[in-house]
């Protein structure tokens, strides 16, 4: 008998979260994000599953994208922290990867590269997030620079948005309004949204488009969102129940006491904890659903255990399945409980929980995560 903890992929999901993202989208194309192991679902097997559907797939680095190559992904391949050296550059050229120029130095690289083939361009403006990005004022310089390069054949422009899952808060349009300030009449495609501007924000769609959360079928909006009830789970992270006892009323459970049985508390305990990528500081009340049966989180979760109420459920019994999250328990709402978001929890899940991905009927446990 194998540890009980899994996270069950559904590809069909993803699918699914796919076509509801290209209906939002209209005519712009999609950069489908898979950094970050796939947003920790599988990078090689979601974008496997992506290939054919998409116009792009957008990884944070080279070594990302290198796995996606290996794998045999022929989907263009978009780097979007762009490469770190000069040598990168020819590994890019290789790997026939599109990257995003945010800096003088990265265009310096670019200025000086002799590639065999063409290089695809994203140009990346700041208008607010304040990481990554040339400011307002070299813009301009930045996008005749690459476009007079020989060996660059398609420059994109791109921006981020800081606040786009704050719905009332003007600072998106102000972004909006500095984005199409600056490249004005410039000849050249335009990206500005992921997952929460493609869900909120009409005017940030532009030509491309690039979901990462939303595929995966949590919503960046919240639970509240009307996104929320349109999106599928794509992962849901399971394990059983190992141990049942009944603790009397005043009873503390768990490291540092922290939850006190206000009555005759009937206790259940399942075999993961954050060492499997739970987060530690869920508090009491976390939702949990054993044997489908909503309940909640009592008492600090541990390393590989955390310990569920079962008072109501009076017929569960060790061996039963428990959901941690996923179809019936909502990611965002165990990170609302936990103080984070579902970003988190889908890419902290660790290397120890076999990845099992659901195609149709067929369900694959990868014998590498990254597959």
């Amino acid at each position: 008998m194998t540890r009980p903890t899994r996270a069950h992929i559904d590809l069909t999901a993803l699918r699914h979260n796919l076509a509801y993202a290209r209906g939002l989208a209209g005519s712009a194309r999609l950069v489908a994000v898979v950094k970050a192991n796939g947003y920790g679902h599988g990078a090689v097997t979601v974008a496997h599953a992506l290939e054919g559907a998409v116009e792009a797939l957008g990884v944070a680095c080279i070594e990302e994208a290198s796995e996606l190559r290996e794998s045999g992904i022929g989907t263009p391949i978009l780097l979007l922290e762009g490469v770190v050296d000069p040598d990168e550059l020819a590994l890019a050229e290789r790997l026939a990867l599109a990257v995003v120029v945010h800096n003088r130095e990265q265009l310096g690289w670019v200025q000086a590269a002799r590639p065999a083939r063409p290089l695809a361009c994203w140009l990346k403006l700041d208008t607010g997030m304040h990481r990554l990005g040339f400011t307002p004022a070299a813009l301009a310089g930045a996008h005749a620079a690459l476009t007079a390069c020989p060996q660059v054949d398609q420059v994109v422009l791109m921006t981020h948005l800081a606040r786009a899952d704050e719905l009332d808060q003007p600072y998106t349009n102000r972004q909006l309004a500095l984005f199409a300030q600056v490249c004005g009449d410039l000849a050249a495609p335009r990206s500005l949204a992921s997952s929460a501007g493609l869900l909120a924000w009409p005017a940030a769609i532009g030509d491309w488009v690039r979901p990462g959360i939303m595929l995966y079928g949590a919503s960046p909006l919240g639970e509240g969102h009307q996104s929320a009830a349109r999106l599928r789970p794509v992962m849901t992270l399971e394990s059983a129940l190992i141990a049942v006892r009944d603790l009397a009323a005043g009873e503390p459970l768990g490291y540092g006491g922290r939850f006190v049985c206000e009555r005759p508390t009937r206790v259940g305990v399942v075999a993961a904890g954050y060492a499997d990528g739970y987060p530690r500081h869920a508090r009491d009340g976390t939702p949990v659903a054993v044997n489908g049966q909503l309940t909640r989180l009592i008492g600090r979760v541990s390393m590989d255990m955390l310990t569920v109420d079962l008072t109501e459920l009076p017929q569960a019994q060790i061996g039963d399945p428990v959901e941690l999250w996923g179809r019936r328990v909502s990611a965002n709402a165990v990170a609302a409980a936990s103080d984070t978001i579902a970003y988190q929890l889908f890419t902290g899940v660790t290397a120890r929980v076999p990845l099992i991905h659901h195609a149709g009927e067929m369900a694959l446990e990868s014998a590498n995560r990254g597959d």
